[in-house]
């Protein structure tokens, strides 16, 4: 089977016009209409926002104690599916920006790319940007997908240190239609 794998060429330019949706406190939220909230045991709590237009889906990772950790906000399909997505820090500092190829005859996701933002790391022709890491997704027979394949770009670095988790989403928790399924 020939892979026809596609990325969005304006996607990092659209994720950076996302805006950032105001704080939520953990402790209250619930889930609503355009609010998911994931209970960890371990105290931790995961909170899913989308916009209305169903563009914009922003996680928020809040520590036991409350604290934001991470905020990781997505471009979305028509679909539901992620384009791209910018990952930030506790702080909102921009730390990554990753952009997502889909299958152009099953829509299964093949590929994600991600890239440092706070440097701009050229190709040797210094034309394309280069991405730090890369997963490389495959299924099996009954199309469920295998642990992905992390690729590191970035000489002398081990995945750990280049954000060692894929940002893409498992399933969309705002998709009453999917499995239920765990989001990460």
């Amino acid at each position: 089977m020939k892979c026809h794998l596609f990325f969005a060429s304006t996607l990092l330019c659209l994720v950076s016009s996302a805006q950032v949706m105001s704080d939520i406190d953990p402790s209250k939220a619930m889930d609503t209409q355009y609010v998911r909230v994931m209970r960890n045991q371990d105290g931790s709590t995961a909170i899913f926002r989308r916009t209305p237009s169903n563009e914009v889906l922003e996680k928020r990772t809040f520590s036991a104690g409350s604290i934001l950790t991470m905020l990781t906000v997505y471009r979305m399909d028509r679909r539901g599916n992620p384009l791209g997505c910018k990952i930030y820090d506790g702080l909102k500092q921009e730390l990554f920006k990753a952009r997502y190829g889909y299958d152009k005859d099953t829509g299964r996701l093949v590929e994600e790319q991600l890239f440092d933002a706070r440097v701009k790391r050229l190709d040797p022709t210094g034309q394309f940007e280069m991405p730090v890491r890369r997963f490389i997704y495959t299924y099996d027979a009954n199309g469920k997908q295998n642990k992905p394949i992390s690729i590191v770009l970035r000489p002398g670095k081990t995945a750990e240190e280049m954000y060692a988790r894929p940002s893409a989403l498992e399933s969309n928790p705002f998709d009453t239609s999917a499995p239920e399924a765990t989001p990460k």
